[in-house]
């Protein structure tokens, strides 16, 4: 399958590192414009020189803006007036009890995982429409299925990714813009590396024999039996922005390494 992303405009929003670095390497390869996206100048520059270094023709677009409010999305929307992909990828991921969670912190995970999404969304997709193809994709998470006790206000945001999604995909029906969640499961990305690092530190142990743990202990039903790698998640992305994939949506896509245990 030869995927031709040729003439094509992505959005990847939270794309400076991880998963989202990944997804804008993989769309950039395949021949999009890619809109690289950010909190700060810095972090987007140096994202930029990462994915030119390995695709010195790469088509990219920075913009520093923080998603999670409005003024950042509508800095985004000023200076990216029409994409053809847009990916939701922005989320944060914080282990804490849920007795500690207060509200304020409920309504950040919200305001970062949910509604920079739902921003973005409800701003592109109608010009999709208008142009009769486009692809929508909101990165949820295995956790959206298996809400994890260590961190149930993030669980409950991917799950809210999934019922925005499906919803989205209907509203759209025979309109050519497919809109498709994919759950990432346990991934070797830049947060959770470095969550690892930091546990490793603390419990005098290395990194690698913690993750190896991490899987046994908390994963037990991976199929892999390791990460994934922010690349593997990425070319599902990929896939999915294709032309190929003009019959896939209004689906969730697991990248989990069989950690859900569920056929469908």
């Amino acid at each position: 399958m030869n995927i031709s992303l040729h003439g094509k405009r992505a959005i990847v929003s939270g794309s400076t590192a991880g998963i989202g670095l990944a997804i804008a390497a993989g769309l950039a390869e395949a021949g999009a414009e890619v809109v690289i996206n950010g909190r700060t100048e810095g972090r987007v520059l140096q994202a930029i020189k990462h994915i030119q270094s390995k695709l010195p023709g790469a088509k990219l677009i920075g913009v520093a803006a923080d998603l999670s409010t409005l003024d950042g999305a509508s800095r985004l929307f000023a200076r990216v007036t029409r994409a053809d992909i847009l990916v939701n990828n922005l989320g944060i991921f914080a282990p804490k009890a849920f007795f500690d969670i207060s509200d304020e912190e409920w309504q950040h995970f919200f305001d970062v995982n949910v509604m920079s999404a739902v921003r973005l969304s409800r701003h592109y997709a109608p010009q999709m429409v208008t142009a009769q193809w486009g692809r929508v994709m909101f990165l949820s998470s295995e956790s959206a299925l298996q809400i994890p006790t260590e961190m149930v206000h993030y669980g409950t945001t991917k799950t809210a990714l999934l019922a925005v999604s499906r919803g989205l995909a209907e509203t759209l029906a025979g309109t050519g813009v497919t809109v498709n969640a994919v759950l990432p499961g346990p991934t070797r990305s830049e947060g959770v590396g470095s969550f690892f690092q930091q546990m490793a530190e603390e419990k005098g142990v290395g990194s690698e024999a913690l993750e190896r743990d991490f899987i046994t202990e908390n994963r037990p039903t991976s199929i892999i039996r390791r990460l994934a790698t922010v690349e593997e998640v990425a070319n599902m992305v990929v896939y999915l922005a294709s032309r190929q994939a003009s019959a896939t949506t209004g689906a969730a896509l697991r990248v989990d390494g069989g950690v859900v245990r569920a056929i469908a």
